[in-house]
């Protein structure tokens, strides 16, 4: 009868995948939270944009309401909360937050975003885009 030697490498194949199993997974759950801040930054962004432009149609008379009011309903609309909201003139500028959360329970951040919104040539002079 014949016997097979041992080869003392056997089955370490098998060890390495699932080394490298255990890597994908562990960067995989270390990059969910920065694509769920990048989520909320977007999100963010969306609501300061469409809050602003509300209140910009209510300041031009385009949209009944007082415009910090109607900025507020469309940011909570959106997710969002409205911070701080101000009009000069034509234009209106509005601060929003919206809370991001982590793939640990508990774990919360709040990610804010501003935008100025009114007619071209008033953004076009506050901007410095001239």
């Amino acid at each position: 009868m014949t016997s097979v030697p041992h080869d003392p490498e056997a089955g370490s194949g098998s060890v390495l995948a699932l080394a490298v199993a255990g890597v994908v997974l562990a960067t995989c759950l270390l990059l969910l939270p920065l694509g769920a801040a990048l989520v909320a930054r977007e999100r963010a962004a969306a609501a300061a944009d469409a809050a602003a432009l509300a209140a910009a149609d209510a300041v031009a008379g385009l949209r009944p309401g007082v415009p910090c009011e109607e900025a507020a309903a469309l940011a909570s609309g959106n997710g969002a909360r409205l911070g701080d909201c101000g009009v000069d003139g034509a234009l209106a500028t509005v601060s929003v937050s919206v809370t991001a959360v982590a793939v640990v329970p508990g774990i919360r951040w709040s990610i804010t975003a501003t935008a100025t919104a009114g007619p071209p040539d008033e953004v076009e002079t506050t901007s410095g885009n001239r």
